[in-house]
């Protein structure tokens, strides 16, 4: 059964062999992401299993959070990340409901409502900011957050190396950013298994429950294959100035955390 055709403006199979290539991939992402979420959730939780907020709860955990720390989830969708990092500052018992200074970013503005509603009704006592903005350019002072999170969005931004210059910029000596990303298992046997799953069954039943026409769900797998190597993504968060780079692959390679440090 062929997947549905996407318009002129979604993800083709010539512009998928190498979307992180394509000129206008920001414009793409965005109403992309504009599409899928009504449905983002549903189809996250089905699909990784429910694995996903189990990587979100081991973030969270490796970023090391301190009372009184401003925490930035970047890339938040629609804030399943936020809330937890929200959820772990208020359960230390530290610091009041006045005194949380959780927020979180994202560029496409459909995401946005939906990560409101759903941090006034998981943790009624927490106000998380959220905010339309960009990962290249965030509407942030210097050194002024204490943890930076992106949770399976730094392959979406046109220029990952600017982003995490970026985040050096608005993370304090001692920050620590945390990257959460997709991967590819190592062993090759798991390998093969893992993208069958990932390229022929999950983009048709991802598509048929989101009704999503702009190849959305056939973007994900080639976004992963076609995206830069764990030893890359490393290097490029030395580069920008962080200092002891770690690698935490999890559910057998399928996910990476990154944790670093702004010294």
């Amino acid at each position: 059964m062929a997947l549905p055709q996407s318009p002129d403006q979604g993800w083709n199979q010539q512009l998928l062999r190498n979307p992180h290539t394509v000129a206008d991939k920001r414009s793409r992402v965005q109403r992309m992401f504009s599409a899928i979420a009504p449905s983002y959730d549903i189809n996250n939780r089905l699909h990784s299993l429910g694995m996903d907020q189990r990587w979100r709860k081991r973030a969270v955990a490796l970023s090391e959070l301190k009372a009184g720390d401003c925490v930035v989830d970047v890339a938040c969708g629609t804030g399943d990340l936020t809330i937890r990092f929200a959820e772990q500052l208020l359960e230390m018992g530290a610091i009041e409901k006045s005194g949380l200074r959780v927020i979180g970013v994202d560029f496409t503005y459909e995401m946005l409502p939906i990560a409101r509603s759903k941090s006034k009704f998981e943790n009624r006592r927490s106000e998380i900011r959220y905010i339309n903005g960009d990962a290249l350019t965030l509407p942030l002072p210097d050194a002024s957050a204490d943890v930076i999170s992106i949770a399976f969005g730094i392959r979406n931004v046109i220029d990952p190396a600017a982003a995490i210059r970026e985040f050096y910029r608005v993370l304090r000596p001692g920050g620590r950013l945390i990257i959460l990303e997709f991967s590819l298992p190592t062993n090759t046997i798991l390998r093969g298994v893992y993208n069958f799953y990932f390229r022929k069954i999950m983009p048709r039943t991802a598509t048929l429950i989101s009704g999503d026409k702009t190849g959305a769900y056939r973007y994900l797998p080639e976004s992963v294959n076609t995206f830069i190597g764990r030893d890359e993504m490393a290097a490029m968060m030395a580069k920008a100035g962080f200092a002891g780079v770690a690698q935490f692959p999890m559910t057998f390679g399928v996910c990476v955390c990154y944790r670093s440090v702004k010294l």
